[in-house]
C-alpha cells in the first residue's frame, strides 16, 4: 500500500465522516422541533412506539441521537420508561437506513447528489430549501467519501498482515470487541458500519469475519446514550439500560445462530451444504458484499425487535431491578443542584443531533421548579410582613441562593446550547427559557426585598397601620395569583396571556391607589416617616414583581407558538 492509497483512505474517511454529519445537520435543521413533537405525542401503544422510533431514525441518520431524545424525554418525565423501550426498538430498526442506501450501489449518482446541493445552498435564500441542500449535500459527499475509501483499501487485498488482522475477527469474540470499540469511538454505528461496507467491497474483510464486527457495532452505538444518561435521574439511566440490553441480547442470539448455522460460510462460497442448498441460501442475499452486510444488519435489528417485542415491559422491570431507587438520605432541597438538566462541564461537547428536542423540555421542567420556589418566597415575604415575624425568613433566604443558582446553572447551560444549535426556531425557543430564568430570578429578589423590609420594621419597632396591613393582604393575594398562573397547564394560549396581562395592570393600577392612600395617610399622621418610607419601597417591589410575571408569560406565549 502506497503513501498515496493511505492519504486517500484519509480523505475518503474524512469526506464520508464529514458527509453523514452534514446531512445528519441539515435534518435536524429541517425537521428538528417536529421530531420533539412526534415524540410527545406517543401512546403507550408498543407497535406505535416502534414505528416512531423506527421513522424518526430513518429521517435524522442516527439511532443515537433519538436514543438520547429519548432519555431526556424520560429524565424531565414526559416519557415513561415503558414508552421508551419501543422507541428504542424502531430506532434500531430506523439505523440500517444509512447500509441499505450504501448497498443500493447509488454512488454514480454522488457527484450530482453533491452539485444540487450545494446550489440550492449557495443560490437560494429559503432557509427550508438550503437545508435540502444540506442534506443532499452531505449524502453526495458521503458517497464520494464511501467510493474513495473502497478504492484505497483494494491493494490491502494482497497484504499477507493485513489480511492476518482481518482473519482475526473469524473469531466472535475479537470481532464483537473490534467492531464495539470502534464504534463506541465515533460514536456512529450508521458510519462504523459504513466503513466495514466498504472494507468488504474492496475484499478486505471476507462476509463470514465482518457479521461478529457488525455484531459489535450494535453494542458500541450504546456509548452516546450512556454518555448523555450522566447526571440524569435514575429512569434516564435506565433507558440506557434497556438500550445496552436489546442489543446486547441481539448479538447474543445472531453469534449463536451464525455459529451454529454457517450462514456466513455459505455465502463466501468455503462451505458447500448437500442438495444445493449453500449455492440457494447465497442466491437469496444480494450479489455485493456491502449489500450483505446491509441485510444482515437489518435483519439483525428486525429480528431481534420481533423476538423482543412481547417481552418489552419486562426489559423495563429488569432495569429497574438492575438500577433500582435509591433510599431517599437527605431532605430534598438540602443540596442545591440541578433536578433535570445535566451540569455543563467545563469544555464539554454536550448537544448535537436533537438537542433542542430534549432540552426544551428539560429546561421546561426545570424553570417550573425554579418558579415554585419564587412562587412560595412571594407568599412567605408578604406572611412575614404582615406577622412581621423574621423566623419564617431563613427559609425564604435558603430559597432565594437556591433561585440564584439555578439561574446561574440554566444560564450557562443555555449559553452552551445556543453556541451550538443549528435550528433557528430552536435558538429562538432556548434563548426565551434564557429571559424567563432572569425574570423569575428577580421575582425571588423582591420576594427577598420584602424579607428584609420584615427585619428593618422588627429592628426599629415600626408597624405599619391597619389600613396598610390591608392592602398588604391584597397585595400578596394578587402576587399569588399572578405567579401561580404561571405555572398554569394552559400557559401559553393567547387567552391565557390575556388573562395575565389583566393581573399585571390590575397590580399597577392597585400600586397607584395604594400610593395616594400612603399619602392622605401621611397628611393624617396616620404613618409614621420610616413605615411610610418602608411601606413605598414595598409598593415598588409588588409593581416588579406584576411586570416580571408578565415578561415570563410573554416569552413562554412565543415559546408555545413555536412549538
Amino acid at each position: 500500500m502506497q503513501i498515496t492509497d493511505i492519504l486517500a483512505l484519509l480523505g475518503g474517511l474524512a469526506l464520508f465522516l464529514h458527509g453523514m454529519q452534514m446531512m445528519s445537520a441539515g435534518l435536524e435543521a429541517a425537521a428538528g422541533s417536529r421530531m420533539k413533537g412526534i415524540l410527545e405525542r406517543l401512546t403507550a401503544n408498543r407497535f406505535l412506539g416502534v414505528l416512531v422510533g423506527a421513522a424518526i431514525t430513518a429521517v435524522i441518520q442516527s439511532s443515537s441521537a433519538t436514543t438520547v431524545m429519548v432519555v431526556g424525554f424520560v429524565n424531565a418525565g414526559m416519557m415513561t420508561l415503558n414508552q421508551a423501550v419501543w422507541i428504542i426498538m424502531g430506532a434500531n430498526i430506523g439505523t440500517t437506513v444509512t447500509g441499505l442506501l450504501i448497498a443500493l450501489d447509488v454512488g454514480e449518482l454522488a457527484p450530482l447528489f453533491a452539485f444540487l446541493g450545494v446550489v440550492l445552498m449557495v443560490f437560494v435564500k429559503e432557509p427550508r430549501l438550503q437545508h435540502i441542500g444540506q442534506i443532499l449535500t452531505g449524502l453526495g459527499v458521503l458517497f464520494i467519501g464511501m467510493d474513495m475509501m473502497s478504492s484505497a483499501m483494494e491493494p490491502l487485498r494482497e497484504s499477507e498482515g493485513f489480511i492476518r488482522i482481518m482473519s482475526t475477527f473469524s473469531n466472535p469474540v475479537l470481532g464483537i470487541l473490534a467492531g464495539m470499540i470502534f464504534t463506541a469511538i465515533i460514536q456512529s454505528s450508521s458510519a462504523s458500519v459504513g466503513i466495514l461496507q466498504a472494507l468488504a467491497n474492496s475484499g478486505v474483510i471476507a462476509y463470514a469475519n465482518s457479521v461478529f464486527v457488525l455484531f459489535g457495532q450494535n453494542i458500541g452505538t450504546c456509548i452516546t446514550a450512556v454518555l448523555a444518561s450522566i447526571g440524569t435521574n435514575r429512569n434516564a439511566k435506565r433507558t440506557t439500560i434497556i438500550h445496552l440490553m436489546f442489543n446486547i441480547i441481539g448479538t447474543i442470539l445472531f453469534t449463536a445462530l451464525f455459529l451454529l448455522f454457517p450462514i456466513a460460510s455459505v455465502v463466501d462460497g468455503s462451505l458447500v451444504l448437500p442438495g444445493g442448498a449453500g449455492e440457494a441460501l447465497a442466491q437469496l442475499l444480494p450479489g455485493t458484499p456491502a449489500g450483505q452486510i446491509a441485510l444482515t444488519h437489518t435483519s439483525f435489528n428486525i429480528i431481534t425487535t420481533l423476538l423482543l417485542l412481547p417481552f418489552g415491559n419486562y426489559l423495563a422491570k429488569l432495569a429497574v431491578r438492575i438500577l433500582p431507587d435509591r433510599a431517599q438520605q437527605a431532605e430534598e432541597g438540602e443540596v442545591m443542584q440541578l433536578a433535570y438538566l445535566k451540569p455543563v462541564q467545563p469544555g464539554g461537547k454536550e448537544g448535537g443531533l436533537g438537542v433542542s428536542a430534549i432540552v426544551v423540555d428539560q429546561l421546561r421542567q426545570e424553570l417550573r421548579r425554579m418558579l415554585g420556589m419564587a412562587r412560595e418566597n412571594v407568599s412567605d415575604s408578604f406572611q412575614a410582613v404582615l406577622d412581621r415575624d423574621v423566623g419564617q425568613l431563613e427559609q425564604v433566604e435558603k430559597r432565594e441562593e437556591y433561585v440564584d443558582f439555578l439561574n446561574r446553572e440554566i444560564s450557562r447551560y443555555v449559553s452552551h446550547l445556543i453556541a451550538i444549535e443549528t435550528n433557528e426556531q430552536g435558538s429562538a425557543v432556548v434563548s426565551s427559557m434564557f429571559t424567563i430564568s432572569g425574570n423569575v430570578e428577580r421575582i425571588s429578589d423582591h420576594a427577598d426585598n420584602l424579607a428584609g423590609y420584615t427585619r428593618m420594621l422588627v429592628a426599629k419597632g415600626t408597624a405599619f397601620s391597619a389600613l396598610a396591613q390591608e392592602e398588604v393582604r391584597q397585595m400578596r393575594d394578587i402576587s399569588l395569583e399572578a405567579v401561580t398562573a404561571l405555572l398554569d397547564e394552559r400557559a401559553g394560549d393567547p387567552d391565557w396571556l390575556a388573562g395575565v396581562a389583566r393581573l399585571e395592570q390590575k397590580i399597577d393600577d392597585m400600586t397607584d391607589a395604594f400610593r395616594r392612600n400612603q399619602l392622605g395617610r401621611m397628611r393624617d399622621g396616620i404613618c409614621s416617616d420610616e413605615a411610610c418610607i418602608l411601606y413605598s419601597e414595598l409598593l415598588t417591589d409588588f409593581e416588579r414583581i406584576g411586570d416580571h410575571a408578565l415578561n415570563i408569560a410573554q416569552e413562554l406565549t412565543k415559546v408555545h407558538t413555536a412549538l
